[in-house]
């Protein structure tokens, strides 16, 4: 069959890119799937993994994006959706509606978790506080 949609063929090995800091959150390290390029930003894809214990989260926001979806890999996170206290576990899937205010507040020392969002360039804008956060669990 004949590609038609001008997106590329992206097969990316394990070890072909290391998890890195200087994503959008200090707390986490991020691994870049190669997927913005090969759709040519019309999608991303990367891996976040937990890099030290939640103190103040992601703060209240929401993203300028068509698409976003979080798949956890590992451990659990738990996040605010608007005012609904929301925990993700290890296997479970999020669809985040365009525009949905949310807080990640909270996740294991090994939480992991696969993030696709489109486009590949979305911007993420800091809002108001929706409700109070609960407090985050201590890592021993």
């Amino acid at each position: 069959m004949l590609d038609k949609t001008g997106t590329l063929f992206s097969h990316l090995k394990a070890t072909d890119k290391p998890y890195a800091s200087g994503g959008l959150r200090d707390f986490f390290l991020y691994r870049d799937l190669g997927i913005a390029e090969a759709t040519h930003g019309q999608v991303i894809a990367h891996l976040v993994k937990a890099n030290m214990a939640p103190e103040k989260g992601t703060g209240w926001h929401r993203h300028e994006a068509d698409f976003q979806i979080v798949i956890m890999v590992k451990g659990w996170a738990k996040f605010m959706y608007e005012d609904q206290v929301t925990l993700v576990e290890a296997g479970d899937c999020v669809h985040q509606r365009p525009g949905i205010q949310h807080y990640l507040f909270d996740y294991s020392p090994d939480m992991e978790y696969l993030e696709i969002v489109s486009p590949a360039d979305f911007k993420t804008i800091e809002v108001d506080p929706v409700c109070a956060i609960p407090a985050t669990t201590p890592w021993n």
